[in-house]
């Protein structure tokens, strides 16, 4: 088992290379949170600036079809 820990002589870089990529991985993960988090901020003041949204009207129990809303049809 010392012998594989010890990776014939380059253990100081296989190990410290295995090291470096976990914390890029590990800093790669906190960027992307970070990011996910300020675009969900973003989103809530967007989502709360815009006026709410109005329903469609029914027309004698039928859903109106986006043709009839604009006047085509």
């Amino acid at each position: 088992m010392a012998e594989f820990f010890a990776m014939g002589g380059y253990a100081a870089y296989v190990w410290s290379s295995y090291a470096l990529a976990a914390l890029v991985m590990v800093g790669l993960l906190a960027a992307t949170l970070k990011a996910l988090r300020g675009a969900e901020t973003t989103l809530k003041a967007l989502e709360g600036s815009r006026p709410p949204r109005r329903r469609r009207q029914q027309r004698n129990g039928a859903a109106a079809s986006p043709a009839a809303e604009v006047g085509e049809g």
